[in-house]
Protein backbone atom coordinates (compact mmCIF):
# COMPACT_ATOMS: atom_id res chain seq x y z
CA UNK A 1 0.00 0.00 0.00
CA UNK A 2 1.10 3.54 -0.67
CA UNK A 3 2.31 5.75 2.16
CA UNK A 4 -0.18 8.42 3.20
CA UNK A 5 -0.14 12.20 3.22
CA UNK A 6 -2.30 14.78 4.98
CA UNK A 7 -4.28 17.49 3.20
CA UNK A 8 -3.57 20.49 5.40
CA UNK A 9 -2.35 20.49 9.02
CA UNK A 10 -5.52 18.91 10.42
CA UNK A 11 -7.03 17.50 7.25
CA UNK A 12 -7.75 14.00 6.01
CA UNK A 13 -5.15 11.40 5.15
CA UNK A 14 -4.95 10.14 1.57
CA UNK A 15 -2.53 8.05 -0.45
CA UNK A 16 0.68 9.81 -1.52
CA UNK A 17 -0.62 9.45 -5.07
CA UNK A 18 -4.23 9.87 -6.07
CA UNK A 19 -5.99 8.86 -9.28
CA UNK A 20 -7.21 11.31 -11.92
CA UNK A 21 -10.29 9.82 -13.58
CA UNK A 22 -10.70 12.39 -16.37
CA UNK A 23 -8.73 10.13 -18.74
CA UNK A 24 -11.61 7.63 -18.69
CA UNK A 25 -13.91 9.96 -20.65
CA UNK A 26 -12.31 9.68 -24.09
CA UNK A 27 -10.39 12.94 -24.02
CA UNK A 28 -7.22 11.05 -24.88
CA UNK A 29 -8.83 8.45 -27.10
CA UNK A 30 -11.48 5.76 -26.70
CA UNK A 31 -12.15 4.51 -23.17
CA UNK A 32 -14.11 1.37 -22.23
CA UNK A 33 -16.43 1.70 -19.20
CA UNK A 34 -15.85 -1.78 -17.78
CA UNK A 35 -12.10 -1.33 -18.11
CA UNK A 36 -12.40 2.08 -16.46
CA UNK A 37 -14.20 0.61 -13.47
CA UNK A 38 -11.46 -2.01 -13.14
CA UNK A 39 -8.76 0.67 -13.24
CA UNK A 40 -10.46 2.74 -10.52
CA UNK A 41 -10.82 -0.31 -8.29
CA UNK A 42 -7.18 -1.27 -8.86
CA UNK A 43 -6.14 2.26 -7.91
CA UNK A 44 -7.96 1.82 -4.60
CA UNK A 45 -6.32 -1.56 -4.07
CA UNK A 46 -2.91 0.12 -4.42
CA UNK A 47 -3.80 2.81 -1.88
CA UNK A 48 -4.52 5.62 -4.34
CA UNK A 49 -7.44 6.58 -2.17
CA UNK A 50 -8.13 10.05 -3.57
CA UNK A 51 -10.26 9.64 -6.67
CA UNK A 52 -10.34 12.89 -8.60
CA UNK A 53 -13.29 13.68 -10.86
CA UNK A 54 -15.49 16.63 -11.88
CA UNK A 55 -19.11 17.09 -12.83
CA UNK A 56 -18.03 18.32 -16.29
CA UNK A 57 -15.96 15.22 -17.15
CA UNK A 58 -18.02 13.34 -19.69
CA UNK A 59 -20.97 15.67 -18.96
CA UNK A 60 -21.51 13.99 -15.61
CA UNK A 61 -20.67 10.45 -16.70
CA UNK A 62 -17.34 10.39 -14.85
CA UNK A 63 -19.01 10.84 -11.50
CA UNK A 64 -21.48 8.05 -12.32
CA UNK A 65 -18.52 5.85 -13.28
CA UNK A 66 -16.88 6.52 -9.92
CA UNK A 67 -20.16 5.54 -8.22
CA UNK A 68 -20.15 2.16 -9.96
CA UNK A 69 -16.49 1.56 -9.16
CA UNK A 70 -16.77 2.27 -5.43
CA UNK A 71 -20.01 0.37 -4.89
CA UNK A 72 -19.54 -1.66 -1.73
CA UNK A 73 -16.27 0.04 -0.80
CA UNK A 74 -17.20 3.67 -0.20
CA UNK A 75 -15.05 3.81 2.93
CA UNK A 76 -11.94 2.98 0.89
CA UNK A 77 -12.33 6.02 -1.36
CA UNK A 78 -11.73 9.72 -0.75
CA UNK A 79 -13.89 11.37 -3.41
CA UNK A 80 -12.82 14.72 -4.80
CA UNK A 81 -15.02 16.38 -7.38
CA UNK A 82 -15.38 19.85 -8.89
CA UNK A 83 -18.05 22.20 -10.16
CA UNK A 84 -18.18 25.46 -12.07
CA UNK A 85 -17.77 24.39 -15.71
CA UNK A 86 -21.20 24.55 -17.34
CA UNK A 87 -22.16 21.57 -19.48
CA UNK A 88 -25.95 21.52 -19.05
CA UNK A 89 -27.99 23.04 -21.89
CA UNK A 90 -29.71 26.27 -20.98
CA UNK A 91 -27.49 27.17 -18.02
CA UNK A 92 -26.06 30.71 -18.17
CA UNK A 93 -22.27 30.93 -18.30
CA UNK A 94 -19.36 33.34 -18.58
CA UNK A 95 -16.75 32.21 -21.14
CA UNK A 96 -13.11 32.10 -20.02
CA UNK A 97 -10.32 32.10 -22.61
CA UNK A 98 -7.82 29.48 -21.54
CA UNK A 99 -4.77 29.79 -23.75
CA UNK A 100 -5.49 26.30 -25.08
CA UNK A 101 -7.39 27.45 -28.17
CA UNK A 102 -10.73 26.96 -26.45
CA UNK A 103 -12.99 28.84 -24.07
CA UNK A 104 -14.53 27.32 -20.95
CA UNK A 105 -18.10 28.30 -19.92
CA UNK A 106 -18.17 29.04 -16.21
CA UNK A 107 -20.84 29.61 -13.59
CA UNK A 108 -19.92 29.82 -9.91
CA UNK A 109 -22.95 31.72 -8.68
CA UNK A 110 -24.51 30.58 -5.40
CA UNK A 111 -27.61 29.26 -7.16
CA UNK A 112 -25.62 27.22 -9.67
CA UNK A 113 -23.27 25.91 -6.96
CA UNK A 114 -26.22 24.58 -4.97
CA UNK A 115 -27.69 22.85 -8.04
CA UNK A 116 -24.31 21.43 -9.04
CA UNK A 117 -23.77 19.99 -5.57
CA UNK A 118 -27.08 18.13 -5.53
CA UNK A 119 -26.43 16.70 -8.99
CA UNK A 120 -22.95 15.54 -8.02
CA UNK A 121 -24.21 13.87 -4.85
CA UNK A 122 -26.84 12.04 -6.88
CA UNK A 123 -24.47 10.90 -9.62
CA UNK A 124 -21.82 9.79 -7.11
CA UNK A 125 -24.43 7.99 -5.02
CA UNK A 126 -23.09 9.40 -1.76
CA UNK A 127 -24.43 11.49 1.10
CA UNK A 128 -21.19 13.44 1.52
CA UNK A 129 -18.44 14.53 -0.88
CA UNK A 130 -15.03 14.36 0.75
CA UNK A 131 -13.42 17.27 -1.13
CA UNK A 132 -15.41 19.72 -3.23
CA UNK A 133 -13.44 21.99 -5.53
CA UNK A 134 -14.35 25.12 -7.43
CA UNK A 135 -13.11 24.03 -10.88
CA UNK A 136 -12.35 27.58 -12.08
CA UNK A 137 -13.16 30.95 -10.55
CA UNK A 138 -16.04 32.63 -12.36
CA UNK A 139 -14.79 35.98 -13.78
CA UNK A 140 -18.23 37.48 -13.14
CA UNK A 141 -18.43 36.40 -9.50
CA UNK A 142 -16.24 37.33 -6.49
CA UNK A 143 -14.58 34.14 -5.28
CA UNK A 144 -15.55 35.03 -1.71
CA UNK A 145 -19.24 34.68 -2.61
CA UNK A 146 -18.69 31.31 -4.26
CA UNK A 147 -16.73 29.96 -1.29
CA UNK A 148 -19.38 31.33 1.03
CA UNK A 149 -22.04 29.10 -0.51
CA UNK A 150 -19.59 26.18 -0.63
CA UNK A 151 -19.12 26.62 3.11
CA UNK A 152 -22.88 26.22 3.54
CA UNK A 153 -22.50 22.71 2.12
CA UNK A 154 -19.88 21.89 4.77
CA UNK A 155 -22.14 23.11 7.55
CA UNK A 156 -24.99 21.04 6.10
CA UNK A 157 -22.83 17.90 6.19
CA UNK A 158 -22.91 17.45 2.40
CA UNK A 159 -19.19 18.22 1.97
CA UNK A 160 -16.27 17.51 4.30
CA UNK A 161 -13.52 19.76 2.89
CA UNK A 162 -13.28 22.59 0.38
CA UNK A 163 -10.79 23.03 -2.44
CA UNK A 164 -9.95 25.40 -5.27
CA UNK A 165 -8.58 24.69 -8.72
CA UNK A 166 -6.75 26.82 -11.28
CA UNK A 167 -6.47 29.84 -9.01
CA UNK A 168 -3.95 32.55 -8.22
CA UNK A 169 -2.31 33.12 -4.84
CA UNK A 170 -4.46 36.22 -4.36
CA UNK A 171 -7.66 34.25 -4.99
CA UNK A 172 -6.53 31.61 -2.50
CA UNK A 173 -6.05 34.21 0.21
CA UNK A 174 -9.48 35.72 -0.39
CA UNK A 175 -11.17 32.32 -0.35
CA UNK A 176 -9.30 31.01 2.68
CA UNK A 177 -10.39 34.06 4.66
CA UNK A 178 -14.01 32.99 4.14
CA UNK A 179 -13.60 29.29 4.91
CA UNK A 180 -10.53 27.04 5.37
CA UNK A 181 -9.30 25.56 2.09
CA UNK A 182 -7.82 22.07 2.40
CA UNK A 183 -6.30 21.71 -1.07
CA UNK A 184 -5.61 23.60 -4.26
CA UNK A 185 -5.40 21.81 -7.56
CA UNK A 186 -3.06 23.29 -10.15
CA UNK A 187 -0.99 22.08 -13.09
CA UNK A 188 2.42 21.26 -11.63
CA UNK A 189 5.13 18.99 -12.98
CA UNK A 190 8.60 19.07 -14.49
CA UNK A 191 6.66 20.22 -17.55
CA UNK A 192 5.19 23.26 -15.80
CA UNK A 193 6.82 24.51 -12.59
CA UNK A 194 5.35 28.02 -12.44
CA UNK A 195 3.41 27.11 -9.27
CA UNK A 196 6.68 27.47 -7.41
CA UNK A 197 6.82 31.23 -8.04
CA UNK A 198 3.84 32.51 -6.00
CA UNK A 199 1.18 29.84 -5.53
CA UNK A 200 3.11 27.17 -3.63
CA UNK A 201 4.69 29.63 -1.16
CA UNK A 202 1.19 31.02 -0.48
CA UNK A 203 -0.25 27.55 0.12
CA UNK A 204 2.54 26.69 2.53
CA UNK A 205 2.02 29.91 4.43
CA UNK A 206 -1.67 29.05 4.86
CA UNK A 207 -1.22 25.29 5.43
CA UNK A 208 -2.97 24.20 2.23
CA UNK A 209 -2.01 21.08 0.25
CA UNK A 210 -1.17 21.21 -3.45
CA UNK A 211 -2.73 18.59 -5.72
CA UNK A 212 -0.90 18.68 -9.06
CA UNK A 213 -3.06 17.90 -12.07
CA UNK A 214 -1.28 16.67 -15.21
CA UNK A 215 1.70 15.60 -13.05
CA UNK A 216 3.05 13.71 -16.07
CA UNK A 217 2.68 16.68 -18.39
CA UNK A 218 -0.49 15.30 -20.00
CA UNK A 219 1.49 12.15 -20.76
CA UNK A 220 4.51 13.89 -22.25
CA UNK A 221 6.75 13.05 -19.30
CA UNK A 222 6.10 9.32 -19.76
CA UNK A 223 8.36 9.45 -22.81
CA UNK A 224 5.72 7.80 -24.98
CA UNK A 225 4.11 10.84 -26.64
CA UNK A 226 5.53 11.47 -30.10
CA UNK A 227 2.39 12.65 -31.90
CA UNK A 228 -1.13 13.88 -31.09
CA UNK A 229 -4.08 12.51 -33.08
CA UNK A 230 -7.07 14.59 -34.17
CA UNK A 231 -9.43 12.98 -31.60
CA UNK A 232 -7.08 13.75 -28.69
CA UNK A 233 -7.99 16.60 -26.32
CA UNK A 234 -4.29 17.47 -26.10
CA UNK A 235 -4.36 18.94 -29.60
CA UNK A 236 -5.45 22.13 -27.82
CA UNK A 237 -2.25 22.21 -25.74
CA UNK A 238 0.30 24.56 -27.36
CA UNK A 239 3.17 22.60 -25.80
CA UNK A 240 2.14 19.51 -27.76
CA UNK A 241 1.29 20.99 -31.16
CA UNK A 242 3.14 22.30 -34.18
CA UNK A 243 6.88 22.50 -33.83
CA UNK A 244 6.67 22.76 -30.04
CA UNK A 245 6.19 19.01 -29.58
CA UNK A 246 9.47 18.08 -31.28
CA UNK A 247 11.30 20.96 -29.61
CA UNK A 248 10.12 19.78 -26.21
CA UNK A 249 11.01 16.18 -26.99
CA UNK A 250 14.55 17.37 -27.63
CA UNK A 251 14.65 19.58 -24.54
CA UNK A 252 13.42 16.87 -22.15
CA UNK A 253 15.35 13.92 -23.63
CA UNK A 254 18.07 14.21 -20.94
CA UNK A 255 15.44 13.47 -18.28
CA UNK A 256 14.68 10.15 -19.92
CA UNK A 257 18.38 9.34 -19.89
CA UNK A 258 18.59 10.25 -16.21
CA UNK A 259 15.60 8.04 -15.41
CA UNK A 260 17.24 5.09 -17.16
CA UNK A 261 20.44 5.62 -15.16
CA UNK A 262 18.39 5.44 -11.95
CA UNK A 263 16.54 2.30 -13.09
CA UNK A 264 13.27 4.27 -13.19
CA UNK A 265 10.84 4.85 -16.02
CA UNK A 266 10.45 8.48 -17.13
CA UNK A 267 7.01 8.55 -15.49
CA UNK A 268 8.38 7.25 -12.20
CA UNK A 269 11.11 9.88 -12.19
CA UNK A 270 8.59 12.67 -12.84
CA UNK A 271 6.26 11.49 -10.06
CA UNK A 272 9.09 10.80 -7.62
CA UNK A 273 10.40 14.33 -8.20
CA UNK A 274 6.97 15.77 -7.36
CA UNK A 275 6.68 13.65 -4.22
CA UNK A 276 10.11 14.88 -3.13
CA UNK A 277 8.97 18.51 -3.38
CA UNK A 278 7.16 18.24 -0.06
CA UNK A 279 4.83 16.18 2.10
CA UNK A 280 2.05 18.64 1.25
CA UNK A 281 1.95 17.58 -2.40
CA UNK A 282 -0.34 14.79 -3.68
CA UNK A 283 -0.15 14.20 -7.46
CA UNK A 284 -3.13 12.66 -9.27
CA UNK A 285 -1.83 10.91 -12.41
CA UNK A 286 -4.46 9.34 -14.64
CA UNK A 287 -4.23 6.27 -16.83
CA UNK A 288 -6.54 3.84 -18.61
CA UNK A 289 -4.24 0.88 -17.92
CA UNK A 290 -3.92 -1.01 -14.64
CA UNK A 291 -0.28 -1.82 -15.40
CA UNK A 292 0.51 1.89 -15.49
CA UNK A 293 -1.02 2.25 -12.03
CA UNK A 294 1.47 -0.33 -10.75
CA UNK A 295 4.29 1.58 -12.44
CA UNK A 296 3.16 4.90 -10.97
CA UNK A 297 2.75 3.46 -7.48
CA UNK A 298 6.41 2.45 -7.35
CA UNK A 299 7.37 6.11 -7.72
CA UNK A 300 6.16 6.71 -4.16
CA UNK A 301 8.93 4.43 -2.90
CA UNK A 302 11.76 5.85 -5.04
CA UNK A 303 14.51 7.84 -3.31
CA UNK A 304 16.14 10.77 -5.08
CA UNK A 305 19.24 12.13 -3.35
CA UNK A 306 20.11 15.81 -3.24
CA UNK A 307 22.58 15.55 -6.11
CA UNK A 308 19.92 13.98 -8.32
CA UNK A 309 17.36 16.62 -7.39
CA UNK A 310 19.87 19.34 -8.26
CA UNK A 311 20.55 17.64 -11.57
CA UNK A 312 16.82 17.57 -12.35
CA UNK A 313 16.54 21.26 -11.47
CA UNK A 314 19.29 22.01 -13.98
CA UNK A 315 17.72 19.88 -16.71
CA UNK A 316 14.14 21.14 -16.25
CA UNK A 317 14.03 24.59 -14.66
CA UNK A 318 10.90 26.75 -14.47
CA UNK A 319 9.78 27.70 -17.98
CA UNK A 320 11.83 25.09 -19.83
CA UNK A 321 8.87 23.70 -21.84
CA UNK A 322 8.12 25.57 -25.06
CA UNK A 323 4.54 26.71 -25.58
CA UNK A 324 1.73 28.44 -23.70
CA UNK A 325 0.02 27.18 -20.56
CA UNK A 326 -3.56 26.92 -19.39
CA UNK A 327 -4.64 30.18 -17.83
CA UNK A 328 -5.03 30.50 -14.07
Amino acid sequence: MLPQRTLGPNGPQVGALGYGAMVLEGYYGRADEAAGIHVIQHALDLGMTMLDTADAYGNGHNESLIAKAIHGQRDDAFIATKFGIVFEPGEPATPLATGWNLAIPLNATPAYARRALERSLQRLGVDTIDLWYLHYPDPSMPIEETVGVMAEAVRAGKVRYLGLSNVTAEQVRKAHAVHPIAAVQFEYSLWRREAENELLPCLRQLGIALVPWAPLGSGFLTGTVTEITSDDFRQHNPKLTGGNLQANLDRFAPLQQLAASLDLTPAQLALAWLIHQGADIVPIPGTRQAARLDENALAAFATLDQATLQQIDALAPVGSALGGTLVA
